[in-house]
């Protein structure tokens, strides 16, 4: 569910895009607070508001427990709007009621908001302080500016995104340490051993899978790792960053894993017998080193591991 923050600060023009929305919104729904949020499967994250200063206490950047929301009970799956025109008549409301109360929320609409590969987004929200009418008419215009809004981000998306595995793609690594790199952390460089030999005997379409399977590999892998992201560089090559993880023996511990999870596949794939290589390069706190020189010793680091015999990895040390 959603994007990333770390991604969506990347976007060019969003802030632009999103205060336009809300604008048109807002004209729709004069008198009352527009706001555009985002989910992912624990939190929801308030984006953008159409009004800085309003008697709904809910502010930009706020990051709230999914359960806790309203947003929560969007039917995502029947892209239906949440309608509430008067909570105080609810009586399902729970724990709930006391955060309404506390935000002073009485109405509200919530509109879904997906991206074209049907992924959820978010939600473009109405709320108000007292009771509220909801036209139909309105609503489904709303509904439309949230589509027009999904196709810009997907056209944003493809920019940073790997067209075959969806992983980031070269360009959205060298953007994130442009601007978001400042804690120490340490970098994967991957390898695939033996892909060649697949696509020369299996084909370019067992090949794609493979891919595939490792993005999702990946994914799984670091999915618990705070702003951890993966790369594909392009061909079998693959990069994994890790803010605020520099220490050896948890370095080495995250390798291991990786390699003998990069060992099993599924059965159509098993067939391959395929493994990978690491070569690992660790920088420090507001690191003056460019990207292209810290990729340059991961790779070093990979070639060491490629000689010892392939599928293991080897840290760079400032020569190999």
């Amino acid at each position: 569910m959603g994007i990333p923050l770390h991604e969506l600060q990347l976007y060019k023009n969003f802030d632009d895009l999103a205060r336009e929305l809300l604008d048109l919104a807002k004209q729709i729904m004069p008198g009352k607070l527009i706001y555009l949020s985002s989910l992912n499967d624990k939190q929801q994250t308030i984006l953008k508001l159409s009004d800085s200063h309003t008697e709904i206490l809910i502010s930009e950047g706020m990051v709230i427990n999914l359960n806790e929301t309203l947003c929560h009970r969007v039917n995502f799956d029947n892209n239906s709007p949440l309608i509430y025109e008067d909570l105080s008549k609810e009586d399902w409301l729970g724990e709930l009621e006391e955060t309404l109360i506390e935000v002073n929320i009485k109405s509200y609409l919530g509109i879904p908001i997906y991206l074209i590969d049907g992924k959820v987004f978010g939600t473009l929200c109405v709320a108000h302080n007292e009771g509220s009418h909801f036209d139909k008419q309105n609503i489904n215009i709303l509904q439309r500016i949230a589509k027009m809004f999904s196709y810009w981000l997907e056209l944003e998306r493809l920019a940073y995104r790997d067209s075959l595995t969806g992983l980031y793609n070269r360009q959205y690594l060298y953007k994130q340490f442009e601007t978001n790199v400042k804690s120490e952390g340490t970098i994967f460089f991957l390898d695939l051993d033996g892909f060649k030999s697949v696509n020369d005997i299996y084909g370019h379409e067992t090949g794609d899978l493979l891919l595939k399977e490792v993005a999702f590999k990946l994914n799984e892998f670091i999915k618990d790792q705070s702003d951890a992201f993966a790369v594909r560089l392009g061909g079998d090559e693959f990069i994994v960053n890790f803010p605020y993880i520099s220490n050896k023996k948890e370095v080495c511990k995250q390798a291991e894993y990786l390699l003998n999870y990069l060992n099993t596949w599924t059965n159509e794939l098993d067939k391959c017998q395929l493994s990978a290589s690491i070569g690992i390069v660790s920088y420090p706190e507001n690191n003056s080193t460019s990207l292209k020189s810290l990729l340059s010793n991961a790779d070093k680091a990979l070639y060491c591991s490629k000689a010892a015999g392939k599928n293991t990895y080897h840290l760079f040390n400032g020569n190999g």
